[in-house]
């Protein structure tokens, strides 16, 4: 009997199994029924939000590797007081009394970089010129933590771009570099750095804005325009890769605007087409070189310049004005001369001086480039051979060669309020002589009112560069206004 008692005992214990069990696949059941009773979404991706993650991860996984960050030991000399016995330090009255000594500190310094070209072992490290600063030591860490010794290769602050060299017999990732020139605000894009030091981290956001300017009188380098980003970056980031979502590099993460010193959501990267030619001079040649026309220029604004579009008959053209010109510069030996208005350079219609200056720049000296200027309402073309620009303290020296060296404008009735002229009188007056060009040595001042070059009348902007650009004498002499008393003075070309 015993084995019977064991068999129903265990058969019991298989039904209870079973229907336990089916319990519980029946609360599940009608835990699904009563999910879908209550209207609880299914917790299921959109299509379109998947793929974006996809992408977002894709473009991360390609930058990531090219992206490293760089570490920097600048070697700075400071004046300390020397103490002759560590007392001093507490006790001494008169611690101003005390001598001092020249002591050098290392200051350390932490950004970012893009590996953008590799020959054979050498890898090029593109990053932002205020990261490498005058360090004495440069180390380069990959994304893998691997790291290397890092030596300058160039920089550039003009465009605020530095080129770091290291060495390495592995294989290495490239970046791909992008086309800068295709972005369009609103575009989907990704800051790749180090903020703060937290190494390989990646933020998203949209291009806010193109084609912004450094504000005038800011340290921020202002031969370049930049790309505004909503990406969040910080200190830490300058010199790490703006990408898009092919994974190419767009840009060069550069500064931010905020009045904390960190993220405010306006971040700005040096456009990577602006820094192509710079990776290629750093490469060849250890520094940057730009073309150099041989022009002072600007925007004839209205509030500064009141009527020069219409008299030099401009129309709604886009350009930039020639105020200035260098003798024997490229300019003035393609015959371009001041009241000249630049349309085009190269097929490339001219928005504003800014972008002249830097379409200029980006030339290759040496090379003929061609350029359409508006000259009294006619078009004219002409060709020069563009030079290497110097640096801007060797330009300055050579003022004495700048034509006819000041900035002319006419009078206004705020003007004729501000330095007491006649309500009657009209013309141009003099807003500003460059100091050691022609104009300064014949000794014109600022508020002269040129009343005649040559006994010819000038009445506004077109009488003065006509009158001026005519006159093959030597000496060019005007009769002004100053002070209420007419001078006679002679410029000499």
């Amino acid at each position: 009997m015993s084995w019977r008692r064991n068999f129903i005992f265990s058969l019991t214990i298989v039904l209870f199994g079973m229907l336990g069990v089916s319990c519980r696949q029946a609360y599940t059941a009608g835990q699904k029924e009563e999910v879908k009773a209550t209207g609880v979404p299914s917790p299921t991706v959109p299509p379109s939000l998947e793929a974006m993650q996809y992408s977002f991860r894709q473009v991360a996984q390609a930058v990531l590797p090219v992206v490293v960050e760089i570490n920097v030991i600048e070697v700075v000399s400071q004046q300390v007081p020397r103490f002759d016995s560590p007392w001093d330090f507490f006790f001494n009255p008169n611690p101003d009394d005390q001598s001092s000594e020249e002591r050098e500190f290392r200051r350390p310094g932490l950004g970012s970089g893009v590996i953008v070209r590799r020959q054979g072992e050498r890898y090029y490290v593109l990053t932002n010129n205020h990261v490498v600063g005058d360090a004495s030591e440069i180390s380069v860490r990959l994304n893998d933590r691997k790291e290397f010794k890092g030596k300058l290769g160039g920089r550039d602050p003009r465009r605020d771009l530095a080129l770091v060299i290291f060495e390495a017999k592995e294989n290495l990732p490239v970046a791909k570099l992008g086309n800068s020139e295709e972005l369009q605000v609103g575009d989907l894009v990704l800051a790749v750095g180090n903020p703060f030091g937290f190494e390989s981290t990646v933020t998203s956001g949209i291009v806010s804005a193109l084609g912004r300017k450094a504000e005038p009188g800011q340290t921020i380098a202002s031969f370049t325009d930049y790309i505004q980003t909503d990406a969040a970056i910080n200190p830490g980031n300058s010199g790490g890769a703006l990408a898009n979502l092919k994974g190419e590099v767009v840009g060069i993460n550069t500064w931010i605007a905020s009045r904390t010193g960190s993220y405010m959501g306006l971040g700005f990267a040096v456009p990577i087409d602006n820094a192509k030619k710079a990776i290629d001079d750093f490469i060849t040649k250890g520094k940057v070189e730009y073309g150099w026309l041989g022009v002072q220029i600007g925007d004839l604004e209205a509030e500064l310049y009141p009527g020069f579009k219409e008299e030099l008959k401009l129309g709604e053209q886009t350009g930039a004005f020639v105020f200035n010109l260098f003798k024997g510069s490229p300019a003035d030996k393609a015959g371009i001369l001041p009241g000249d208005f630049i349309l085009n350079v190269n097929d490339t219609a001219v928005q504003n001086a800014d972008q002249l200056t830097r379409l200029v720049g980006n030339l290759s000296a040496g090379n003929v480039s061609k350029f359409v200027i508006l000259r009294g309402g006619s078009r004219l073309t002409v060709s020069t051979k563009i030079a290497i620009r110097e640096e801007e303290k060797e330009i300055s020296a050579q003022s004495k060669n700048l034509w006819p060296g000041m900035y002319v404008t006419r009078i206004t009735d705020e003007i004729k309020s501000q330095i007491k002229l006649p309500p009657d009188l009209q013309g141009l007056i003099v807003r500003f002589v460059v100091e050691g060009t022609p104009s300064a040595i014949a000794g014109f001042k600022a508020g002269d009112v040129i009343r005649k070059i040559n006994d010819a009348e000038i009445r506004g902007a077109g009488d003065f560069y006509q009158t001026l650009n005519q006159s093959k004498e030597k000496e060019v002499v005007m009769r002004i206004l100053r002070q209420g008393s007419e001078v006679v003075i002679g410029l000499a070309r």
